[in-house]
């Protein structure tokens, strides 16, 4: 059985200097990083941390905030601020008096901090020079504004460690300075020092250059697409390692990862998403095909099935972007047991044919009253995943392995949708768990010994409810079923409860608050489940009051979400950090849905979106041998979606378009 203290922490935010809560009033953090040296800058507004302060980790050890490298155990993260002392006094980036932003001026990213007042202007810029060296560069500009000379004396450091420098400027005058940061990963240290002007590395500027672009002509979309492409692979090593929450878990989960890998082929970042689909298949896979969940092997009855599927779904997705089916040839032995695995007797529903344990996909369990029963994102993913890999045999010319997996994957949709008494769908539209005898699951009770703090809504009297539940956007997300069915109507109108839970401010929660085991509170990702379906039903005002609502709370100015906005129980539960996952729904939600570019076995189906705001949308992606550039525009309005392309169009349907997958560049002009 699952320990109840798995998820437990004595990390006391209270304890320390305030730079070690994560959860700061109004705080941004900008990740910046190269998989050799992790990096955020914190920008603290509000006067309750360290205005501007600068974390650096090593990727490869999976650690707290307080944890940083650059974190004095008295002091924080106040060493690594700029101090410029003058005649009239010491300046520093005071609260509220600074604007912290991604810096356009760069061909990487590069992190911008403007300050000063009418003495000194400053500006600050954050970067990974180079992707082969474990470095981070801080640029320091210093413009004098007075109409005379004017000394001025510069400290920086952090922990016990400070760099001094005097500056003489003219009236006017302007100088640089640069510090670089290097990660000793051997001793587990930042050494510090002022450098020369570096250029950034040519190869590490081009491959910046050479990812996907996107531009939407709207400010908000292309802030998300900047900070989702430059902040997913700045948390991620080297060697694929990721936790699932920066600062919070120092866990890893298989799920999280694949739909991760999957977004940074989207982004163009093919070789980090095979390391981390190579990983995966190596570590998060056993010989048997059960899977890695919170770091862990679980037993049978709590094994989390729909990991199974999230894998051989993302990675079919990844070959047919890539065109190159060399992974699934070196890891076809891990694709067999995965795909098999959730076939397994074990796991079988005798009635209905569908697949039962004791876990759901939020990771409640026994002791938090999940009874044995059939999970609907279980049978979901299973069903998917089976295509995916039948996808992959064939590719493989394993037609018979091909053949038996379609099969499994219609047996299961079919009986999802249509078993009479077992079928995961009632008059609410898709429901999230029946019992092994039939009814729905609609509340569940915790053990005495299930170890929630009192605080927690599970362990407060009167019923807990596990309807409705986010999850049931994803059949429709992942088109399911037609997005226009009365189905799908259904099941989102249900969830209209979720909104405004037991809070303010917008964002949906996972799930009902009072079956909540943990802080209730809106949740980024869950709540991009919503928009991504809201997408395909041609629902725009939802997707946009959910992408104004991340516009709205804290991190947006970075683009940078943590797992949940509410109040967090830390402890006994770790303080809330930063979610790559968010990162990564933005970028399917994008790409997907809103572009519509959906490789398929049969060739490259294309079926774009333009939501209202928007008039075109221009984009180019590394795809299979060359680009894929993309034009999306506005038709008159009642004419149908026409397709322009110098490819070769295979089929056509209203709205969309199947093209053959092209041995070179393809452009393609859609109008919708």
């Amino acid at each position: 059985m699952i320990n109840v203290k798995e998820h437990i922490y004595h990390d006391d935010p209270n304890v320390g200097p305030p730079d070690i809560r994560t959860e700061l009033k109004n705080v941004d953090y900008f990740f910046l990083g190269n998989g050799l040296i992790q990096a955020a800058v914190q920008a603290a507004p509000a006067g309750d941390g360290t205005p501007v302060g600068l974390l650096i980790m090593d990727p490869e050890r999976l650690r707290k905030k307080r944890d940083a490298l650059t974190m004095d155990a008295q002091t924080g993260l106040a060493p690594t601020m700029l101090h410029i002392a003058a005649e009239s006094g010491i300046f520093t980036p005071a609260t509220g008096r600074f604007e912290a932003s991604w810096s356009p001026e760069h061909r990487i990213p590069a992190v911008r901090v403007r300050w000063g007042d009418t003495v000194l202007k400053v500006e600050e810029f954050f970067y990974c020079p180079d992707k082969s060296q474990p470095v981070i560069l801080r640029e320091v500009r210093l413009t004098n504004r007075r109409r005379r000379p004017a000394r001025f004396g510069i400290r920086t450091g952090l922990r016990g460690t400070f760099l001094e420098k005097s500056v003489w400027l003219g009236p006017g005058g302007e100088k640089r300075l640069f510090i670089r940061y290097l990660l000793d990963a051997e001793n587990d240290q930042v050494w510090i020092e002022w450098t020369r002007r570096s250029a950034v590395a040519s190869k590490t500027a081009a491959s910046w250059t050479s990812l996907s672009r996107i531009d939407f002509g709207h400010p908000l979309l292309d802030h998300y697409w900047r900070a989702s492409k430059f902040q997913l692979p700045a948390v991620i090593s080297r060697t694929g390692r990721l936790d699932g929450s920066v600062w919070q878990y120092n866990r890893e989960w298989l799920r999280d990862q694949a739909v991760i890998a999957l977004a940074l082929t989207m982004i163009g970042e093919r070789d980090l998403a095979g390391t981390m689909f190579e990983r995966l298949f190596d570590r998060f896979v056993t010989a048997e095909g059960d899977t890695i969940d919170s770091s862990e092997k679980r037993a049978p009855e709590e094994v989390e099935l729909d990991q199974n599927g999230f894998l051989l779904y993302t990675f079919k997705d990844y070959v047919l972007w890539t065109g190159d089916a060399g992974l699934a040839r070196k890891y076809w032995d891990k694709i067999v047991v995965a795909a098999e695995f959730p076939l397994k007797d074990t796991f079988r529903h005798r009635p209905s044919g569908l697949l039962a344990n004791r876990r759901e996909f939020w990771e409640r369990h026994q002791a938090h009253g999940i009874e044995p029963g059939i999970e609907l994102v279980h049978q979901l993913f299973t069903s998917f995943g089976l295509s995916a890999a039948a996808v992959l045999a064939r590719k493989l010319g394993r037609e018979e392995n091909a053949v038996r997996w379609d099969g499994e994957a219609l047996r299961l949709k079919t009986a999802m949708l249509e078993d009479p008494e077992f079928r995961m769908i009632d008059e609410r539209g898709f429901v999230k768990r029946r019992r092994a005898d039939g009814p729905v699951q609609e509340t569940i009770t915790a053990r005495p010994d299930s170890g929630l703090p009192a605080e927690a809504p599970l362990a407060k009297p009167g019923d807990h409810f596990l309807n409705p539940d986010t999850s049931t956007m994803l059949p429709i997300a992942l088109g399911f079923v037609p997005p226009e069915s009365p189905l799908c109507r259904l099941t989102l109108a249900s969830l209209e409860t979720l909104w405004n839970q037991a809070w303010q401010g917008g964002g949906y929660g996972r799930y009902h608050a009072s079956s909540e085991p943990d802080s209730p509170g809106a949740w980024p990702f869950p709540s991009l489940f919503a928009a991504r379906a809201s997408v395909e039903m041609e629902l725009f005002d939802n997707v946009w009051r959910i992408l104004n609502w991340l516009a709205a709370v804290s991190g947006a100015g970075a683009g940078t979400w943590f797992e949940f906005y509410g109040k967090r129980l830390a402890p006994p539960f770790p303080q809330v950090g930063i979610v790559p996952w968010n990162w990564a729904e933005m970028v399917i939600l994008f790409v997907h849905h809103i572009l519509g570019v959906q490789p398929q076995e049969g060739g490259l189906r294309l079926r774009p979106r333009l939501l209202p705001g928007l008039s075109r949308i221009r984009a180019s992606f590394p795809f299979r041998k060359g680009r894929l550039d993309l034009i999306v525009g506005r038709t008159k309005k009642g004419n149908p979606t026409k397709f322009r392309t110098d490819g070769k169009i295979l089929a056509s349907a209203p709205g969309e378009a199947l093209l053959a997958y092209p041995d070179r560049d393809l452009r393609v002009t859609a109008r919708v």
